[in-house]
């Protein structure tokens, strides 16, 4: 699609202004789209949401991996569509989560950068969501996996007491969750409204800040971690591994890093069978392949590419259990599967477990440059396909899609309405999903990093622009430099003509 020079500056400071907080409450670009309408599916799906984190584009075989294989993962891909233009809205979990959920661009509200340990609940009760939506419509409804949307009220989680609000507060009738990341205290779970096997004789606690200067962690017992930390990840020791964050307490209910996939797989199969003979939605959202890697005993030293390559097989494994399952109770062809990951790839995260040494020619990005944290393609491009057994007829897809139109596409093949003002940046791409003739995705993306460091690209047709308020990409947890280059405040790309963003042409289109 030829773009001229003054729609496109147009598209560009409409993005630019709701950026800035300045356009009125509303889809992003609404009116430079034209209206479609998506005929509802034929009878609505069930619907299982597999969210990998940290996974990129180049990180399973049918995306081109050849150091690891995927094979579950590439049946998925084999039985449904792939697409090869899928987006996450931001490079980090919290935001792209966020804006899933709610189908809201993260950067219109504040507090939704990389939530902290303690983070109360970003998504307040009220909040229209996917599980609110779907639940509304005769859904059962569960999360399973990792949150990291925070907890509680206004003065944080109450970890000896009710959780909440939490996902029961905005839809979910069940949750089992890895309450922040595996990087970040608590190592513990929770059920619902309680972190299960807590010892109320052991309260847990935690904090940002040393609990006694006798406290072993990262930087006092180094000698003692079975995975050494390389920046950020050196307060509190669990399992041989420093994390980010302190806590005390709670023996009897932590877990061992090693088991959560396994937990995950037994806690979904567990729900899946128990509404297989009504309607449900299952977030499944799994820890893996974030830091610190530590897949169970039986996948380690699968691959060549160390325990970052270790914990994709782990995945794969998981997304396999989800399958077998749905074969098993005769459903895969009442359920549409979306698989996804939350941002673009990164190596050393803060632990040096391998990545780098072993990555050898695995390009985790793919063909793109950058990966997590950053507004590159390889940041927000990332594994994207969806199977309905039956409905979808196989194939592969450049349509554009992204994580926060799940919302709106998922109210629309459950046959629900969105309500007025809800799901502000979510658009009904379930044509596009479903691979139906002629259908069509979104037309533009905002895409963020964090959304702390004023770092945002816009995507519309075959250009991209990126705006930095720095002058150099950072990684915005720890503040090391991206790349170490340092950028202009403006920089566009035609990614048609270079999909790797090596060649800035603002210069030929000022």
């Amino acid at each position: 699609m030829h773009l001229r020079r003054y729609e496109f500056r147009l598209i560009v400071l409409a993005g630019l202004l709701t950026i800035r907080g300045f356009a009125c409450p509303g889809p992003v670009l609404a009116a430079a789209l034209p209206e479609t309408t998506n005929p509802s599916a034929p009878t609505p799906p069930n619907v299982i949401v597999i969210m990998a984190d940290d996974l990129g584009y180049g990180d399973v075989s049918c995306y081109g991996a050849t150091a690891v294989q995927t094979p579950h993962i590439d049946r998925l891909a084999a039985e449904g569509i792939r697409f090869t233009n899928g987006y996450c809205s931001a490079s980090t979990c919290t935001p792209t989560r966020f804006s899933l959920l709610t189908g809201t661009y993260a950067f219109r509200q504040k507090g939704t950068g990389i939530a902290p340990p303690n983070s109360p609940a970003i998504i307040q009760p009220g909040t229209e969501t996917i599980a609110s939506l779907l639940k509304r419509g005769g859904y059962s409804t569960a999360v399973i996996g990792k949150w990291h949307l925070g907890l509680g009220g206004p003065g944080g989680p109450d970890w000896n007491g009710d959780l909440k609000p939490g996902p029961l507060e905005i839809g979910f009738d069940t949750c089992f969750l890895l309450p922040t990341t595996n990087d970040r205290v608590p190592q513990v779970y929770v059920h619902d409204h309680r972190v299960p096997n807590l010892d109320p004789a052991d309260p847990l606690w935690v904090g940002d800040k040393k609990p006694s200067d006798d406290h072993p962690t990262g930087v006092t017992h180094r000698d003692s971690l079975k995975m050494d930390w390389s920046h950020g990840h050196n307060a509190t020791i669990h399992n041989g591994i420093s994390r980010i964050g302190f806590y005390t307490g709670g023996h009897a209910a932590r877990f061992r890093d090693e088991d959560l996939g396994d937990k995950w797989v037994e806690q979904s199969v567990a729900f899946i069978e128990q509404n297989q003979n009504r309607p449900f939605f299952l977030f499944f959202a799994s820890h893996d392949i974030h830091v610190p890697r530590i897949p169970h005993e039986r996948f380690q030293g699968k691959t060549q590419l160390g325990f970052r390559g270790d914990a994709i097989v782990e995945l794969d494994w998981c997304v396999g259990q989800l399958m077998e399952t749905l074969d098993r109770l005769k459903l895969a062809e009442n359920t549409l599967v979306v698989f996804c990951s939350d941002n673009g790839p990164v190596l050393d995260d803060g632990y040096q477990d391998g990545a780098i040494e072993k990555n050898g020619r695995h390009r985790a990005a793919g063909p793109f440059r950058g990966g997590k944290y950053s507004v590159y393609e390889g940041g927000t491009r990332t594994p994207f396909i969806t199977r309905w057994t039956g409905h979808i007829e196989p194939g592969i897809s450049d349509q554009v899609v992204c994580t926060i139109d799940l919302a709106a596409s998922l109210a629309a093949a459950a046959k629900q309405t969105l309500p007025e003002n809800a799901c502000l940046d979510s658009m009904n791409v379930l044509d596009a999903l479903l691979g139906r003739r002629n259908a069509a995705g979104r037309d533009h993306l905002v895409q963020q990093d964090n959304g702390s460091s004023g770092t945002f690209a816009l995507r519309s047709g075959k250009w991209k622009l990126h705006r930095y308020d720095r002058k150099s990409a950072r990684n915005v947890v720890v503040e090391k430099p991206l790349e170490n280059t340092r950028v202009p405040e403006y920089v566009l790309f035609d990614l048609e003509a270079d999909p790797g963003e090596s060649k800035n042409v603002i210069g030929a289109h000022p």
